[in-house]
C-alpha cells in the first residue's frame, strides 16, 4: 500500500511523480475542512506503520487496551 497525493482537475485525479498500472484499483480519501494535514515526518511514520502492518507486525487489541492509562 502506498499513499499518493493528487489533485482533481476537470473531474479526474491527477497525480505527479507516480505511475499506476492500467486498471489499478484505488481508494480515494477526500480532504475537507474537518480533516487533518500530515507533516512530512508524520506521513513517513504512517507509511512505516502501514509497512509494519503489511508484514504482520501487529498488536492484539487486548494488548493495546492494557497499555492505555
Amino acid at each position: 500500500m502506498r499513499i499518493i497525493k493528487g489533485k482533481v482537475i476537470n473531474g479526474h485525479i491527477e497525480i505527479e511523480d507516480e505511475t499506476l498500472e492500467e486498471g489499478s484499483w484505488v481508494t480515494v480519501l477526500v480532504a475537507d475542512e474537518s480533516t487533518f494535514t500530515l507533516t512530512d515526518q508524520e506521513e513517513a511514520a504512517l507509511l512505516d506503520s502501514l509497512a509494519e502492518a503489511n508484514r504482520g507486525e501487529l498488536l492484539d487489541a487486548k494488548d493495546v487496551l492494557r497499555r492505555l492509562p
